[in-house]
């Protein structure tokens, strides 16, 4: 006979298959409440069902995935280490599943158990993650998009791990084909450069203090150049617009000498982008700040050769008003 919360706890999850969004919204809340009293008993739970359930379909397995990442996200320090291994295996499986197609809502469910668990527990993290991450083998889309959102969510944490994955993924990014690799890539390289720029930035609160910008410098010189010479060239307007945004966050991690030898190049080639892209302002313009603000920070000579063509460009961004001149003033 089941005792009472796990019967509910149960009749929870198999509730859980709803077609009604609210019924489904109404279950992870309640299935929170439980998690909260007894996270490890809930959690193991909700693995239990999902293992003695392989073929569920993918809405029914979001919905026990985002449960158990809220709690998680709320009570890891009562899970046991145990447990949150075999969490960290379980997320990891329902990720890397479907090897072929992207089922964005499944993989994502299981993505972010992973980032949850990260915040806390990032060393077991980085040794499931980086099992599927090896040298010459494209990863899955989700093994990338997992580190990134680390990267993101847990920067000194993450960090001391970047050299090492920078240098197995530039081997990498030569073999990726398919727009969605490409993109997947470049959305990591952004996230990378930011999190060490912010780890950078405090160097007072790191747990490393020895960290510098040039331990980076000759991986993300050679990440531009594919990203810039060859990605950035692409007819996707999504994975244009990421590469953009990649290269300038990777601006501030280049060598200086590299830097000033594409400036010349760089510049024009972002304030394309506005003639291509009339609706997304915001990103070709934090692209351009920052790749402005690593030029002046390393007094580059030639950035005087491209005022003009800034001063035109960013003229063009000014909103006109015009004036009545039956108002007045």
């Amino acid at each position: 006979v089941l005792r009472p919360p796990e019967g509910v706890t149960l009749a929870l999850l198999d509730a859980a298959n709803d077609k009604d969004c609210e019924v489904q919204e109404q279950v992870c809340k309640s299935m929170l409440t439980l998690g909260k009293r007894q996270p490890e008993r809930v959690l193991a739970m909700c693995q239990e069902y999902l293992l003695k359930h392989p073929k569920l379909v993918v809405g029914h397995r979001v919905v026990v995935l985002q449960t158990m990442e809220l709690i998680v996200g709320c009570r890891i320090e009562d899970v046991g280490s145990e447990r949150i291994k075999s969490i960290i295996c379980l997320a990891s499986d329902e990720m890397t599943r479907s090897k072929v197609d992207i089922v964005p809502d499944w993989q994502q469910a299981s993505s972010n158990i992973l980032v949850a668990v990260g915040n806390k527990h990032i060393n077991d993290i980085m040794e499931e993650i980086l099992s599927k991450f090896q040298p010459g083998v494209l990863p899955h889309f989700y093994v990338v998009q997992t580190l990134a959102q680390l990267s993101e969510s847990n920067v000194y944490g993450m960090v001391p791990f970047l050299n090492a994955i920078l240098g197995t993924m530039l081997p990498m990014l030569n073999m990726a084909k398919h727009d969605n690799m490409k993109w997947v890539f470049s959305s990591a390289l952004a996230h990378f450069s930011d999190s060490i720029l912010e780890y950078l930035a405090n160097l007072d609160k790191a747990p490393d203090p020895t960290v510098r910008k040039d331990t980076f410098s000759s991986e993300m010189s050679a990440a531009f150049d594919v990203l810039f010479n060859h990605w950035f060239q692409s007819r996707d307007s999504k994975l244009r617009l990421m590469v953009a945004e990649a290269l300038g966050s990777m601006c501030h991690l280049m060598g200086s000498e590299k830097l000033e030898e594409q400036i010349q190049r760089l510049i024009p080639a972002i304030l394309s982008l506005y003639k291509k892209h009339s609706n997304e302002y915001y990103i070709i313009s934090k692209s351009l700040c920052q790749v402005l603000d690593a030029s002046v920070s390393m007094s580059s000579r030639v950035l005087e050769t491209q005022v003009d063509g800034l001063m035109f460009a960013l003229h063009q961004q000014v909103p006109v008003h015009h004036q009545d001149p039956n108002r007045h003033i």
